[in-house]
């Protein structure tokens, strides 16, 4: 049996060095049989505008009911991070943060939503949600 305070072995980012990078990883639910809300925000969320190159700013914020993993939150911040220097139009930047994380760990439900800072003048919002299962959403509304 491993202590609390040790990294489980199948976790390779937690308690390393921290650089961008676009591997997530996760850790089992010890709770698998019962739906519950995970809620992860940052503020800190940053891009490239794939035309102009300028940067974009935004908050994210996941919300998921997890089956049988756990997204582990190092290697969401490393993750995130990853995208400060690439360009990306906000509506794929958000669809691709929940595809990586639907792959990831097959939840029961799971939002994204990217609210990005106001650029000329006009702000956008993009939310994009995944139901496996329907019981799961209604339970944590």
């Amino acid at each position: 049996m491993q202590s609390s305070n040790s990294v489980p072995p199948d976790l390779t980012i937690l308690g390393k060095k921290a650089q961008p990078s676009k591997k997530l990883e996760a850790f089992p639910n010890k709770n698998p049989g019962r739906y519950y809300k995970v809620t992860l925000e940052t503020e800190e969320f940053t891009c490239l505008c794939p035309i102009t190159g300028q940067p974009d700013f935004a908050k994210i914020r996941i919300e998921y009911v997890p089956d049988t993993k756990i997204v582990e939150s190092k290697s969401l911040k490393l993750y995130l991070w990853s995208y400060r220097n690439e360009g990306a139009f906000h509506e794929h930047v958000v669809n691709s943060i929940l595809d990586d994380l639907v792959t990831l760990l097959d939840p029961h439900y799971i939002k994204v939503t990217g609210v990005f800072n106001l650029r000329g003048g006009i702000g956008i919002s993009v939310e994009c949600e995944h139901v496996r299962t329907k019981a799961a959403k209604e339970a944590v509304r």
